[in-house]
């Protein structure tokens, strides 16, 4: 799983669930989430995530 940085958001992205507002489907993995993907809550990108375990 994968954490949004930014202060007041703390959204974690789950492949297991995907995105449903940015239309990713379940089972995609961060890795293959497109390059300009990001944060459904708060608009960070891509790149500023970090990697949470579960």
């Amino acid at each position: 799983m994968w954490q949004c940085p930014a202060a007041n958001c703390g959204y974690i992205y789950n492949p297991a669930k995907g995105d449903k507002k940015g239309k990713i489907p379940s089972g995609t993995k961060f890795e293959d989430l497109p390059e300009d993907w990001k944060c459904p809550l708060c608009g960070v990108g891509k790149k500023f995530f970090k990697h949470v375990e579960p």
